[in-house]
């Protein structure tokens, strides 16, 4: 039976330009991923906090069960672009839209095989690997048998420039030998944990900073290989998976675990990174929707009436509901455009649309967490409400993929390109002033020049 979307809460966020370009299939998976994490997911969150205070870098095995019914179900690796033999089928659009129903709850996405890292490496590896690496590492990821982790952020070095990565890679023979430091790939504590894709320095001397690295894979329990420390984020450890201090001390792994070839992690990295940011995008969409009802629940809450009135009766309050509104809305609409112009023009031409997202969604939805934090007032602090981590990932969003400082100095750069253009278009305007004044006879002013330039 053919979904219906009219009056469907799946759907109802969804634009009628979007809703138009969705495929029946599409239809039917967005109804799908709404039913499983409304119904499986957001009401079982308690029970995942209880197994993580009793076995903290163990995944839940909750989590582990609904992974088994979820694939059974065909719910896993939605995110997988049309273009891939492994696609599901979907595209970054109508994807976008199963996103945002996953950023309701923060580990649904992990349910479905469709949280990061394992997004962007999955795609990664599916994109530029050769077929004996598919099958040793793509496949096994699809499957749900393993998690992997990326490796590029270092302490030591300024890695919002990505040339900056100064991680050694020798390549002596048939192994590469890798030392230095890394932060920020997921917790080795974590079983589970198989892969790291690690990019590092692998011919510092090249001329082309952009052909000086290189991406290997590296199994976690490689000799050599260890983890410092868990980092908390904002207070958090954000177990089971957590963010790691990395040293890599003589780690020595197969030449053969080179992904697409010597010097061409940049290549790779930037094939990686688009798709992701828009999947953390269209998270954060949905994640603060379901503060923004927490929020509007407050409002009607008999309970809590300071100077006799509901919250929801006070008129700041009621136009800060409605601004939260409009600002959420028009995130939603920059990131479906971002993943629109993805389908249409391919990720690269997406770059613009693509840091749009980037920079706008995660500082709009910590504004909006952080308004409904405060119409709980004191306890909008605490672990009485989801808010205070739906925040944090917020900022940590604002960081992770690349910090949004770069991608504005890069829209600022691309815009100032585009300037010459616009001055030889206000000369135009200039001369054709000068022409329509000899034809009308009206005083000519040299002085108007200063006006329209």
């Amino acid at each position: 039976m053919a979904v219906q979307m009219e009056n469907n809460p799946a759907f109802n966020r969804i634009p009628p330009w979007v809703k138009a370009k969705l495929s029946p299939k599409a239809i039917d998976w967005i109804q799908k991923v709404y039913d499983w994490v409304e119904t499986e997911c957001i009401p079982a969150e308690p029970v995942v906090k209880a197994h993580l205070a009793k076995e903290r870098w163990q995944t839940s095995p909750l989590i582990v069960d609904l992974r088994k019914k979820a694939k059974a179900a065909g719910l896993f690796n939605l995110f997988l672009p049309n273009h891939f033999v492994e696609s599901p089928g979907l595209t970054n659009l109508e994807y976008a839209c199963c996103a945002e129903i996953m950023g309701r709850c923060y580990w649904a996405a992990q349910t479905m095989n469709c949280h990061a890292p394992e997004t962007g490496n999955i795609e990664l590896l599916a994109k530029y690997c050769n077929p004996e690496q598919k099958k040793k590492w793509l496949k096994p990821l699809m499957d749900g048998d393993m998690s992997s982790a990326f490796s590029m952020t270092e302490p030591d070095r300024a890695s919002s420039d990505a040339t900056n990565i100064g991680c050694s890679m020798r390549i002596e023979g048939d192994e590469v030998i890798i030392n230095g430091r890394k932060l920020y790939g997921n917790a080795q504590w974590n079983p589970d944990l198989a892969i790291y894709i690690l990019m590092g320095e692998s011919d510092a001397s090249n001329p082309n900073p952009w052909r000086r690295h290189t991406m290997v894979i590296v199994p976690a329990n490689t000799p050599g290989l260890t983890m410092r420390r868990n980092l908390s984020i904002m207070g958090y450890d954000h177990a089971p998976e957590g963010h790691g201090e990395y040293i890599y001390e003589n780690v020595r792994v197969p030449k053969e675990n080179i992904i697409l070839g010597e010097g061409r992690a940049f290549e790779i990295a930037q094939g990686r990174l688009g798709p992701g940011r828009i999947h953390h995008a269209m998270r954060l969409i949905g994640q603060t929707e379901r503060a923004y009802e927490l929020a509007l629940i407050r409002c009607i809450d008999p309970a809590k009436k300071p100077r006799g009135k509901m919250l929801g009766e006070f008129d700041s309050n009621v136009e800060r509901i409605a601004q939260m509104r409009l600002e959420l809305d028009s995130a939603r609409l920059v990131v479906l455009n971002a993943a629109d112009t993805m389908d249409i023009h391919g990720n690269k031409a997406g770059r613009y649309a693509i840091a749009q997202s980037k920079i706008l969604v995660p500082e709009i939805a910590m504004k909006i967490i952080d308004e409904c934090m405060q119409m709980y007032g004191g306890q909008g602090l605490t672990q009485h409400t989801p808010m205070p981590e739906m925040w944090t990932y917020a900022r940590f969003v604002r960081v992770a993929d690349g910090p949004d400082a770069a991608h504005r100095h890069q829209v600022g750069r691309d815009q100032l390109k585009t300037a010459e253009g616009f001055k030889k278009r206000h000369e135009q305007y200039w001369s054709k002033y000068r022409e329509l004044s000899q034809k009308w006879g009206t005083p000519f002013d040299e002085w108007k020049k200063e006006d329209m330039l």
